[in-house]
């Protein structure tokens, strides 16, 4: 394209908009080589366009030209504006020096020509050169160093050996990369062949519009117009939607930033195409978004940016992208206080119901044992203050293992062999809870669920202007007991006061919203509870927009990439805690009642065991005890009366007797019938009485009658 036709087209391109932002405009060397000479309002019109033009290195050769070409130009031309030669004027030059070299190497001394003798046009009048071939040939065959860099003529032409390329800016033309054949685009002039720069993009490029963005090339129509998009206008969280800017209906406004804003630039960035845009403030948004996401369906505006929640209700008369932020209602309750500074923080590791259960089991199994050894163990014999406080005695001893008292039953034995096993895991699990209770900071919530909430009576705040309070009243929660809030500030004062006090016991809103009060807040609150799905942000289209599948699509390239997580970091900061499982830090009775069944299960069957042999061993006297003279209240103290008894034949009793100094020579008994057995002492109130410091060896003290020497020799062998 000649340079003069090109002056009009990029005056009437700037007259139609196409040299804003957006639109790419490259220019090869026939308007690039003249780029300094065109008019100054045709470079003010070409602002931000890339020109191509051969590659001429400074030297002291060009400037020594240039100082000549203008002093002979103001001679020939005076009054006119000077400007350095261009490369066509170089290239000239150095044309005319081939020739003259070609001629003078070729050593032509005939320079005549030839005119043909018929035809009588002025055409086939014209003569030829009889030398012509031969400069010719001496022409291809020139070789030399040019002003515009090495001449030689390859299949008669000249061989451009590199090109600049440029950028039009104001009314400069800086050098931005360069172009090889052998090289391609660099950015620095090192033209060695196979060199390649370490940085081979191009430098700094001014674009149309005054931009330094990379243009998509192209874009898309949009009813021929910029693409007006809505904004909300929320007082309180600025995170996701911030104007900076003066707020007037129906005029676009500058220093619209935010989170939303963030992300839609981003998701912008992934299409193929270049989207111009204009923000409008929608200043009637605190109360709800419905009517402003009603605007798009109005047609008065072509999209809405912000938080605005997909809704089923919603997609009657829009269109929404896929969401770009997680979705879900949550709930936000305070902290309890740190456990580790309760004087009874010892008691928290188990809860209540296992402490007690633990405790009846400890008091069971001590009475199976001693009800195993009272009859066989003299360790296990005293008065009934004695032997009550020694049942709760070896049942706590065997909590540290501290145990003394010899068993002499293998039912006992195995019995307490069992819960032994399970007083170890108990207070392992003990011992490991209170540690990190008292180490580690604990997080509690002060409410764990809804259900919590409503059967309590609390009130329940939610954000204003948000579908939050239908989505509370549908799960259960009274309307009586909601309040609205605005701003983090207040969510937080209404937290801190309790609902008793006039405040909330927990906060429902859309986890977007819980993350930036926490980022405040962290310290003190938390969120808690199952998330009640929703369907998170979307950007609001018309139904049928074309630009909605392109749009959910980049949406997806931008949530799967790093750039999300920086933008979130950037308006969230770190994340903060927000687990939303929150159980119980004490041990409970659940996690071990496969424990308490097995010892249950063992004791009880220990027990009966025992029970079934004792009756089967005393069945003659137990039945010699019913009379019909007797009433059955009678007979059980009988039977109780027999069993407090001891068991004389027992070998571990006959084993302790002949162990003993002075063993057993004769026994006592009072009260006791003609028919009962001698080897079994039944009376409740009778008395073993023992040798001085030696209680539990069954020997009866010496008197006069029982002392050995005045024994005959039939008494002593008719005692067991």
């Amino acid at each position: 394209m000649l340079p003069a036709l090109a002056s009009q087209l990029f005056l009437r391109a700037e007259v139609l908009g196409m040299m804003h932002v957006g639109y790419v405009w490259i220019v090869t060397n026939s308007v690039g080589d003249v780029l300094e000479t065109l008019d100054p309002n045709v470079v003010h019109a070409m602002e931000g366009v890339i020109g191509f033009r051969p590659y001429v290195a400074h030297s002291d050769k060009i400037n020594n030209f240039s100082i000549r070409f203008k002093t002979r130009f103001i001679q020939d031309n005076p009054g006119m504006e000077v400007v350095n030669p261009d490369v066509c004027q170089l290239w000239a030059y150095d044309a005319v020096w081939a020739i003259a070299t070609a001629v003078e190497m070729s050593n032509m001394t005939n320079m005549s020509f030839v005119v043909p003798q018929s035809g009588t046009a002025d055409l086939t009048r014209i003569g030829f050169s009889q030398t012509g071939p031969k400069l010719l040939h001496a022409i291809l065959d020139t070789k030399f160093d040019g002003l515009a860099g090495k001449f030689g003529l390859v299949d008669n032409q000249l061989q451009l050996f590199a090109s600049e390329i440029v950028n039009v800016v104001r009314k400069s033309t800086p050098t931005i990369g360069f172009w090889t054949r052998e090289n391609g685009i660099i950015r620095e002039n090192n033209f060695s062949p196979g060199s390649n720069n370490i940085n081979n993009n191009l430098k700094s490029i001014i674009w149309p519009g005054d931009s330094r963005e990379v243009p998509k090339g192209w874009a898309v129509p949009i009813s021929g117009k910029v693409l007006r998009i809505l904004v909300p206008v929320k007082h309180g969280i600025s995170v996701f939607v911030n104007i900076s800017g003066p707020i007037k209906a129906n005029v676009s406004t500058l220093g619209v930033t935010g989170y939303c804003i963030d992300v839609f630039n981003a998701v912008l960035s992934k299409l193929p195409y270049f989207v111009p845009y204009e923000f409008y403030p929608f200043v009637n948004s605190s109360d709800t978004y419905d009517n402003l996401i009603y605007q798009v369906d109005l047609k008065n505006y072509d999209a809405v940016v912000g938080d605005t929640t997909i809704r089923f209700d919603r997609t009657a008369y829009v269109d929404f992208t896929i969401p770009y932020t997680d979705s879900g209602v949550s709930m936000v309750a305070p902290i309890k206080p740190d456990a580790r500074s309760s004087m009874w923080v010892f008691l928290k590791p188990l809860t209540t119901t296992l402490w007690l259960t633990s405790l009846a089991f400890l008091f069971f199994t001590g009475f199976v044992v001693w009800l195993i050894e009272h009859r066989i163990n003299p360790d296990f014999r005293g008065t009934p203050c004695q032997q009550f406080g020694l049942i709760f005695y070896f049942a706590f001893s065997t909590l540290v293992f501290a145990h003394k008292e010899k068993l002499e039953s293998n039912l006992s034995r195995f019995a307490v062999i069992i819960w032994v096993f399970v007083v170890l895991i108990l207070t392992s699990s003990y011992t490991a809870s209170l540690t990190f209770m008292l180490t580690v900071q604990q997080l509690n919530p002060t409410v764990t669920d809804l259900n919590q909430l409503i059967k309590q009576g609390d009130y329940v705040g939610y954000p204003d202007g948000s579908f939050v309070k239908g989505l509370l009243t549908n799960l259960g929660i009274d309307e009586n007991r909601l309040k609205n809030y605005s701003t983090p500030s207040e969510y937080a004062d209404a937290l801190s006061k309790g609902s008793a006090n006039g405040g909330i016991a927990a906060m429902f809103d859309e986890i977007p919203y819980l993350k930036v009060f926490l980022s405040q807040y962290c310290d003190k609150y938390t969120m808690t509870g199952p998330i009640y799905k929703t369907d998170g942000f979307g950007f609001v289209f018309p139904r049928g927009s074309p630009l909605l599948p392109d749009m959910s699509r980049a949406v997806l390239r931008v949530r799967e990439g790093s750039e999300m997580t920086e933008i979130e970091r950037k308006w969230f900061g770190e994340s903060t805690n927000q687990s939303t499982n929150f159980g119980s830090s004490s041990l409970s009775f659940q996690s071990f009642a496969g424990l308490f069944i097995i010892i249950g299960s063992v004791s009880g069957l220990m027990l009966f065991s025992y029970l079934i042999m004792l009756i089967c061993k005393e069945k003659d006297e137990l039945i010699s005890m019913i009379t019909p003279d007797q009433s059955f209240l009678n007979i059980v103290k009988l039977w109780f009366g027999h069993y407090d008894g001891i068991d004389l034949n027992s070998p571990t009793l006959s084993w302790r007797g002949r162990k003993q100094e002075g063993c057993v020579r004769e026994v006592h008994l009072t009260g006791l019938t003609s028919s009962r057995s001698p080897g079994s002492v039944s009376n409740p109130t009778s008395e073993i009485n023992f040798p001085s410091g030696q209680e539990g060896t069954f020997a009866p003290p010496e008197t006069e009658s029982s002392s050995p020497s005045n024994r005959s020799p039939s008494e002593e062998k008719s005692v067991p």
